[in-house]
């Protein structure tokens, strides 16, 4: 037999078992369907994360209090140090050559009231750099100005929920609210953002780093944001950031020092793990269905005895026979594949356009190895009853023996 007669020999097998055709294609086209779409999570999550990395800015590096000694773990947010690290500090770290602009962070939590109004908000103070390295801008006002590290200008940016939440639809701008008791004068109103890095930006208000040393009456920073001037010089700004520390600290290193690269390096890896991971969960359903189709066939093998029989009595080999139920196989896999990948890809595009904020895509990996392992595991599966078909006598096999 050529192979174009046993291709139409098995497509006209498939027709006259529409049933048992059914419900082959769509245990596999879950399958398929599955891996796609718990892969696309992972994915998911992965652009996510790149995605809120990309608004903190390109080129930043974060300086923490407290050294992390670990070759693992999670990734320190808090340092346990014999040193803060202040304002001073981070003065000196404008001197170095690669850095463009530094930002020192002092956070806290005050009750911010207006007119009676009132709501407990994180307050973070830093320099107006925090503007541009975080990539904030302001909808209504005016950002402040490095000059406002005078204590005697007191004034704040808000967010846009807090201003929603205490003016309402009257302009905040030149209003003065109360932090914890302390006068602060609205300059300006964050632009509408969602959150970034953990942080929501509407329901925060910043003020000038040294009215927060003030406020919170602690001159220890939470951390310190680093833009530098240009790309490749993190191993380099490291280096010195160290060496000043150590100068400045009396000989102790004690600081730990995150680089965006190496942050979405590392976020990276992990996702590409647990999507990996997700897919080969996934991928137990075409297992599943692996198992579905050898059972099946070998329920179609015991029923189709004397067609088996006339095939051989009209002289095709056991090789032929073996081979038109593997082709009948998979062609029946490869319907599911497709069936499986539009369904697939559909819901995965139904859900991106539902849930824009979260960006699902399917890896262009998990599409292969969708298909490669349904394909595979169909012909795996399908091997057995294919060859106790080719084994029969074909004069038993006419007589339905």
């Amino acid at each position: 037999m050529l192979l174009q007669d046993n291709w139409r020999y098995s497509w006209q097998a498939l027709i006259r078992h529409k049933l048992r055709t059914g419900l082959l294609l769509i245990a596999v086209a879950i399958g398929v369907t599955s891996v796609l779409l718990l892969t696309s999570l992972g994915e998911g999550a992965r652009l996510f994360i790149e995605k809120e990395f990309s608004a903190m800015g390109h080129e930043v590096m974060i300086v923490l209090p407290g050294k992390k000694e670990t070759t693992g773990g999670a990734v320190p947010i808090y340092g346990n140090s014999p040193r803060d690290l202040t304002i001073d500090d981070a003065i000196a770290m404008e001197k170095i050559s690669t850095v463009k602009a530094v930002a020192p962070i002092i956070a806290g939590t005050s009750l911010l009231s207006y007119q009676g109004k009132s709501r407990e908000v994180i307050t973070l103070g830093s320099s107006a750099d925090i503007f541009s390295i975080r990539k904030l801008t302001v909808s209504h006002g005016r950002q402040f100005t490095n000059k406002s590290k005078d204590p005697g200008q007191a004034v704040c940016v808000i967010g846009s929920t807090i201003k929603q939440q205490l003016f309402g639809n009257i302009n905040a701008v030149g209003k003065w609210l109360r932090f914890s008791g302390q006068r602060f004068r609205v300059i300006g109103v964050l632009q509408e953002r969602g959150e970034s890095m953990g942080l929501d930006m509407r329901q925060m208000a910043i003020i000038p780093i040294q009215s927060a040393e003030t406020l919170f009456d602690s001159p220890a920073l939470f951390r310190v944001l680093l833009e530098l001037k240009q790309s490749g010089s993190e191993k380099y700004t490291e280096e010195k950031l160290i060496e000043l520390i150590k100068k400045r600290h009396d000989g102790e290193d004690d600081i730990t020092i995150l680089t965006q690269n190496s942050l979405m390096s590392s976020f990276n890896n992990i996702l590409n793990l647990v999507t990996a991971s997700i897919g080969a969960i996934a991928a137990i359903s075409l297992v599943v269905a692996g198992f579905l189709i050898m059972n099946v066939s070998y329920v179609s093998v015991a029923r189709r005895k004397q067609e088996i029989g006339l095939l051989k009595a009209l002289g095709a080999t056991s090789n032929e026979v073996r081979l038109l139920f593997l082709i009948e196989s998979l062609l029946l896999v490869s319907f599911g594949v497709i069936v499986g990948l539009i369904l697939g890809y559909g819901l995965t595009n139904i859900a991106a356009f539902m849930w824009p904020t979260f960006p699902l895509a399917i890896p262009w990996w998990a599409t292969l190895a969708s298909i490669s392992i349904a394909l595979f595991i169909g012909l795996l599966f399908s091997w057995l009853p294919a060859s106790h078909a080719a084994k029969h006598d074909p004069v038993l096999a006419l007589r339905g023996n």
